[in-house]
């Protein structure tokens, strides 16, 4: 797939892009795909090389209150207001080496252009590399900007890592960061100084090859809920000895309640709403599953995401009410974990209108799409910030290691960007 119309990447943006992808994905190889996992030393070592790469480009770099790793041109590095591009380096296990990484790479070659032309942005721009944006390895999401932004909660910071099974708040301690000041709700950053902040992420659906084109703005990011962990307790039994009508079978009343939220699922969408709903992990116990046994008790999570704040309150309120009607006609125990909660957020209108007019002015069609997927981006316009982002093509959804974006698509969304940092004066608070 290239840009179907008017737009012809550098072949030197070309060779760097593509050089700085494939130097990733050798430092963080898995069994399948790619692997960094949130605050960890393979993430560190990403955070080191990206730095030394920066730095060999003139750039300046340093690390933030929160660990992750800023740069920009050495004439900004003391600008009291800036624009913050960029994304996150974690990824899932397993997964593809675009997710995230894309849109820190896209901020580096903007600045690494800017410097060997020796141009200038309208406002100064800082670059950040996140840590911590996926919730597979300690539940939470977004980690990294809601610490930035003052807006990790106490409940997530005792969550616990899928491996050790250390508190998140522990593992944050040990990379450096002040969590006295994290678990009291105090930003790590002064706010009023982002003017705006713009992320560039690869599309996770196939909205973009449906279309045929190669990049989009984003107009707004869905919120959820989810719970990692929820257990149906029932009785355990003989597969063969046991009528229905004695039964207290976990599974099937599993499967009961996603049907219900299933059913509940078509009449939002008929409805014209806004609404997503997945079981992701579904598991009787390994060590007492069998063919011939009734199951004692099935674990499974659920991940509920709408752009409507009163649709997922009401997802929240009907989940409540299927699982009590469900426990009194199946006999059985429903258990939620924490639940973890992410507003729905609308990309700023100044900032998409400016991204649409780049668009135009590089020779590309206008495609405008909300995000399914949810992303830093969120957490920073809940937060007050003016944010945006661009969408680039990508075959083979996300999170999975058959990731495919093509880099002339990707310099598409790198050059939709660089322009409106170029040109926009009108970008963030105050400005």
């Amino acid at each position: 797939m290239t840009p179907s119309v008017g737009f012809a990447p550098q072949a030197s943006d070309a060779r760097l892009a593509a050089s700085l992808f494939q130097e990733a994905a050798r430092r963080s190889p898995d069994v399948a795909g790619i692997s960094r996992p949130a605050f960890s030393a393979k993430e560190t070592e990403i955070l080191e090389w990206l730095r030394a790469e920066a730095e060999g480009m003139g750039l300046c770099t340093w690390y933030d209150a929160g660990q992750n790793l800023r740069m920009c041109l050495p004439e900004d590095a003391q600008a009291e207001r800036f624009v913050l591009v960029g994304s996150h380096v974690d990824s899932v296990p397993m997964g593809g080496n675009y997710d995230g990484l894309a849109g820190v790479l896209a901020g580096l070659i903007c600045l690494a252009r800017a410097r060997s032309r020796g141009e200038r942005f309208a406002r100064p721009v800082q670059v950040i590399a996140m840590r911590a944006e996926e919730s597979a390895w300690f539940g939470p999401c977004y980690i990294a900007s809601k610490a930035l932004t003052g807006a990790l909660s106490a409940q997530e910071c005792a969550a616990l890592h899928r491996g050790d099974h250390r508190p998140l708040g522990e593992h944050m301690r040990d990379f450096g960061i002040d969590m006295n000041r994290v678990q009291s709700g105090l930003p790590l950053i002064d706010l009023d100084q982002v003017l705006g902040y713009v992320e560039l992420h690869i599309e996770q659906g196939p909205m973009l090859i449906g279309k045929g084109s190669p990049a989009a703005v984003v107009t707004g990011i869905r919120g959820n809920f989810r719970h990692r962990d929820v257990c149906c307790s029932g009785q355990a039994g003989h597969s063969g000895a046991v009528p229905r009508a004695f039964r207290r079978d976990p599974v099937m009343a599993m499967s009961d309640l996603l049907m219900r939220l299933d059913d509940a699922w078509a009449s939002i969408i008929q409805k014209g709403e806004d609404l997503v709903l997945t079981s992701g992990i579904v598991h009787t116990d390994a060590e007492r599953n069998a063919m011939t046994r009734i199951a004692d008790e099935v674990r499974f999570s659920l991940d509920i995401r709408s752009q409507s704040s009163d649709v997922l309150e009401g997802m929240q309120g009907l989940l409540s009410q299927e699982m009590a009607q469900i426990e009194r006609e199946r006999r059985v125990s429903f258990a939620l974990d924490a639940c973890h909660w992410t507003a729905p957020a609308m990309m700023d209108a100044g900032l998409v209108e400016d991204l649409s007019a780049s668009m135009q002015r590089i020779g590309l069609p206008v495609v405008r799409m909300a995000s399914g997927g949810g992303h830093d981006a969120a957490v920073f316009a809940n937060a007050g910030i003016p944010s945006a982002m661009v969408f680039v093509r990508n075959r083979n959804g996300s999170h999975n290691p058959d990731e495919a974006m093509e880099i002339d698509d990707f310099l598409s969304g790198v050059e939709i960007i660089y322009d409106m940092l170029k040109q926009s004066r009108s970008v963030g608070r105050g400005a």
